[in-house]
């Protein structure tokens, strides 16, 4: 598959975006270990956390995605590295014993939409709908 980069966008000859996704995770993944020791840090409160991942991470992931049809695969890739942030910015449970939050109770945690609906809200916004 021969591809090349157009203003940050890999395109390719198939026109597949799986590659560009690849690009956007890594680039964000890369984003989020550079601020990987503020987020786990007990100092800072959750909401300030929040707002360093909608400001700092989120936009990183979604730059050029509403241009783009995902497919569900893509579409689960997100969140479940979105769900990695927010595990870490949450931290663990603790009640007599330390325990990882599950999805669901993350996504409560968190009052903002999550990445696929955020993708799917700026799609819609640049269709004038």
């Amino acid at each position: 598959m021969e591809g090349f980069k157009y203003l940050g966008t890999t395109l390719t000859n198939q026109n597949s975006t799986q590659e560009d996704i690849k690009g956007r995770l890594k680039s964000g993944n890369a984003c989020y270990h550079s601020v990987l020791n503020l987020l786990s840090s007990s100092l800072l409160f959750k909401n300030f956390k929040i707002k360093m991942h909608r400001t700092i991470i989120l936009p990183v992931i979604v730059y050029g995605c509403e241009t783009r049809s995902l497919t569900t695969r893509e579409e689960r890739r997100m969140r479940v590295f979105e769900n990695r942030v927010l595990g870490r910015i949450s931290g663990p449970k603790v009640t007599g014993e330390w325990r990882k939050l599950h999805n669901d109770k993350l996504n409560d945690l968190y009052s903002s939409p999550n990445i696929v609906w955020v993708i799917k809200s700026r799609r819609m916004d640049e269709r004038g709908m």
